[in-house]
């Protein structure tokens, strides 16, 4: 929260009446700006979700969770100690207040109006998705005073004909496609309002299959993948570039040596990337340093949610297991800060056709997918790729199923939670609890409420965890069940 404070404070600076005259004249800056402009508002939402969603959220948070990574004792949630990740919670809700301030700004206008709703879904989700309930509808309305909003049911949140987020994104889509205003401060879309029009009707996508096994209408669904109006290529990948001078590195590059050496390789995603013989498993790890020194460099993973007592007493050997590579540690500037991927929608088409939601060409989908995904990471796709039995949807719908999201999984390394959201609904890749952890062997699905609630929200928390059984890392959430 420490970047929106400066941005809040300013703000009310400017609206606030009791200064005295010759406060201005004593004060008066000469190289600071004499007004906020949206723009600002909108490229800090921006930089600061996008950072967080990749780097802590993804990073050090769900690549545990997805078993991309694993670790030695030190990241407890290899282990499936949760907790409430109620940084990640005070975050968001002050990303939407500053979007909520954005509209009492001189210049704000229907585009800003139209992007500010679609980061507004989009954060939404977030919420809701990793936590059930939450305050929605009530939430952030400064004209209310309400500071102990009702929570919404995730399933109001997803199909509400009237404040759902697919409603939003919808009409945030149309309202984009027919202003004639612009925007500034877009660092993600370079102020582009067709990218916006693209990202808003691709989240659709997401959301659609998140909530698949709740609704049976698929037509919308449908629609938007007959429309061309989702993304089209990785020119609308839904990214912001880290750079190669400070502050806007990536955080991993100025990380302790501890906590980049503690990023193991899975065992998980070892015998996936072995098992389809994947040259992009040079993409995110690197050879193990005891075969290097050999000369005979060998990608081994770790299994995760072991303690270093079962470590040792299995006589694994930490320096023969394989860690990230180089392009998230030795370059500032090596990876993306990530929201969504074409390749992701690609992946989410290809699972609703093979589901039978929607008609269309599952393996022009699967395959525009991986190849995506491939160009993304500047990796050239073998020639018989998508001929490999271990590739190839040459099976049954099931077998099919399973190999299109495997592939979206691995295509979902770092974005936020997104790779855990789809586990917990499909069941794909399945993952196994590690030995040592804390869960009593259950794949968990939610994050606590932050205590913070409990405290100054008591009886609307309350109700929220008798709606939903409960306040353990295991409730489902609606869309799972």
């Amino acid at each position: 929260m420490k970047n929106i404070q400066p941005i809040i404070i300013t703000l009310l600076c400017l609206y606030c009446t009791s200064c005295t005259e010759d406060f201005d004249s004593i004060n008066d800056n000469p190289n600071a700006p004499q007004e906020v402009s949206p723009e600002f508002l909108l490229t800090n939402v921006i930089a600061a979700e996008t950072n967080e969603n990749t780097y802590n959220q993804g990073l050090r948070l769900n690549n545990y969770l997805a078993q991309f990574n694993a670790d030695v004792e030190f990241e407890r949630i290899d282990r499936y100690e949760l907790g409430s990740n109620s940084g990640y919670w005070d975050l968001i809700y002050g990303l939407l207040t500053d979007l909520e301030s954005m509209k009492s700004i001189p210049g704000y206008n229907e585009a800003y109006d139209g992007v500010a709703e679609i980061m507004r879904s989009y954060l939404f989700s977030q919420l809701t998705d990793m936590w059930g309930d939450i305050p929605y509808t009530e939430a952030v309305k400064f004209n209310d005073l309400n500071f102990t909003p009702a929570y919404d049911t995730q399933e109001s949140i997803y199909t509400d004909p009237k404040t759902s987020i697919l409603v939003k994104l919808e009409s945030a889509a149309a309202q984009l496609q027919n202003t004639g205003e612009t925007i500034r401060g877009d660092i993600m879309f370079g102020n582009d309002l067709t990218k916006w029009v693209r990202f808003a009707n691709s989240l659709q996508v997401r959301f659609s299959l998140r909530i698949s096994k709740r609704v049976t209408d698929f037509s919308k669904l449908q629609e938007l993948a007959d429309n061309n109006m989702l993304m089209q290529s990785n020119a609308d990948n839904a990214v912001v570039p880290y750079l190669s001078a400070a502050p806007n590195q990536f955080p991993l590059f100025n990380a302790s040596t501890g906590i980049y050496q503690g990023m193991k390789m899975s065992e998980t995603v070892e015998n996936i990337l072995k098992d389809w013989d994947d040259p992009r498993i040079t993409v995110f790890f690197k050879p193990t340093p005891e075969s290097v020194l050999a000369g005979n460099p060998e990608f081994k993973g770790l299994p995760n949610g072991l303690s270093t007592q079962t470590i040792s007493e299995r006589g694994i050997i930490l320096n023969d297991i394989s860690i990230l590579s180089d392009r998230f540690r030795i370059f500032p500037d090596g990876v993306d800060a990530q929201i969504m991927l074409y390749s992701e929608v690609q992946f989410a088409l290809a699972e609703a056709v093979e589901r039978g939601y929607i008609t269309g060409d599952a393996e022009q989908y699967y395959q525009k997918g991986i190849q995506a995904h491939f160009d993304y990471y500047e990796v050239a796709l073998p020639q018989d790729y998508f001929s490999r039995d271990a590739i190839a949807l040459n099976g049954t719908s099931d077998q099919n199923l399973e190999k299109i999201l495997t592939q979206k999984w691995l295509s979902l390394f770092m974005v936020g939670h997104e790779a855990w959201f789809n586990i917990r609904r499909t069941g794909i890749p399945k993952l196994v609890p590690g030995k040592d952890n804390f869960n009593n062997d259950q794949y968990p699905s939610r994050y606590l409420y932050p205590e913070s609630e409990q405290a100054a929200n008591k009886e609307n928390y309350e109700a929220a965890v008798s709606h939903m059984g409960g306040d353990n890392i295991n409730i489902k959430s609606w869309w799972e069940m």
